[in-house]
């Protein structure tokens, strides 16, 4: 008798501390924010000089919206000058001498632009705020607004006195005429529509603050530098700079759940009853038509973790004991985190580890397994999101 109870409180005891297994897990919530930023660099014009000829300073001024963890947008507006320069070649046919002179010109814009933004960080790898680094790639539609173009000017004056004959030039653009021999030489103001793309780096000082690389390519077309070339012409910019959020980029949540269900339990009562003759019972065993254990991961992990290997085992010794048996390892993923591509890749990933472990660790042969991805595209298997970050095994 006192054997007995021993056995019935063991059993209380221990589906106590099964159900009392529990994980505090920290969950980050995106909240959409505004932001600004203030860069300074250097410009780049495309042309027939090098960097120490067509380089020059360049500043952008931004402000946006961060929508979700992956897009957002942004109105910049970039100034400051833009350069361009031509070489051109004759020869004195008097003299027989040859002669090369390079010309210089620099002119003022600013271009305002709209851009959308796409944090690759967190499309990739998922919603972390406490990640060092985050890599955006962004595209734009704009205008240039350009004036101040008097050096140009000046530059096509002089080529129209030292060159009063096409025939003379040797190594001018053929399509350079004696009005106007720089091309698309224009004076005034002018706006033209510009289009960007791009990348920065942003690296995180606190919450709110970030400092950051930014390089983007602009192009426009074929007047903008004065030059008839017969193809569009572009600048680059690289700047540094400092992009700040106001307000809140995110909340945080705890939530208390089980570090891994625990199977449900039968605790039967035992009666001790006092019988004359001793009956012998035969004790029947009733062979379970379908097996389940469910495979836990943490966030955006597909590694199966120490305590989890023991359910992996619990299924191999379960297709050992029945050979007959097949087992299915569904793969999901929670909706909370990540897009659905992702999704479905990491739970294909989750189940396969599975899989892998009971080919590789216990020697399950792979016909005996179908593993699939349910990703986050069906209904979850949990009410809980966190749960659902879970390999499913079902044997039968």
């Amino acid at each position: 008798m006192k054997l007995n109870k021993i056995l019935l409180t063991a059993s209380l005891l221990l589906g106590g501390l099964c159900a009392s297994a529990q994980e505090e897990v920290t969950e980050y919530v995106f909240q959409p924010y505004w932001f600004g930023q203030a860069q300074f660099g250097a410009q780049e014009t495309l042309g027939e000089g090098g960097f120490d000829i067509l380089a020059g300073p360049n500043a952008q001024l931004a402000g946006g919206y961060q929508f979700s963890p992956v897009f957002g947008l942004r109105l910049s507006v970039n100034s400051w000058r833009s350069r361009a320069t031509s070489k051109i070649a004759y020869t004195d046919f008097v003299t027989g001498k040859s002669e090369e002179n390079r010309y210089k010109w620099k002119w003022t814009y600013i271009a305002p632009s709209v851009d959308a933004m796409f944090n690759m960080t967190n499309l990739l790898g998922g919603y972390n705020p406490n990640r060092l680094v985050d890599v955006n790639l962004f595209a734009g539609i704009g205008l240039n607004v350009a004036w101040n173009n008097k050096q140009a000017n000046a530059v096509n004056e002089q080529f129209k006195a030292s060159f009063p004959n096409y025939s003379d030039v040797q190594g001018a653009h053929p399509d350079m005429i004696n009005q106007n021999m720089l091309g698309y030489v224009w004076d005034g103001t002018h706006t033209r529509l510009t289009g960007r793309f791009g990348f920065d780096v942003n690296f995180n000082v606190t919450e709110q603050l970030q400092v950051g690389l930014e390089a983007n390519a602009n192009f426009l077309n074929d007047h903008y530098n004065s030059k008839k070339a017969g193809n569009a012409d572009w600048y680059f910019n690289a700047l540094v700079g400092v992009k700040y959020a106001f307000g809140p980029k995110y909340e945080t949540r705890t939530r208390v759940i089980e570090e891994a269900p625990c199977e449900p339990q039968i605790i039967e009562k035992v009666v001790e009853k006092i019988v004359e003759v001793p009956v012998q019972v035969e004790e029947k065993k009733q062979e379970s038509t379908v097996f389940r254990r469910d495979v836990f991961y943490k966030i955006n992990k597909t590694v199966i973790t120490p305590g989890e290997m023991t359910k992996v085992e619990a299924v191999a010794n379960y297709l050992k004991e029945h050979p007959n048996s097949h087992v299915t390892i569904t793969g999901y993923a929670d909706k909370g985190t990540g897009t659905k591509a992702l999704n479905l890749r990491l739970a294909a990933k989750r189940a396969e580890a599975v899989a892998q472990a009971l080919r590789t660790k216990y020697g399950i042969p792979a016909s005996r397994m179908t593993v699939k991805s349910m990703g986050s595209l069906e209904d979850q298997p949990y009410p809980d999101p966190v749960q659902n970050r879970v390999a499913i095994c079902i044997a039968e």
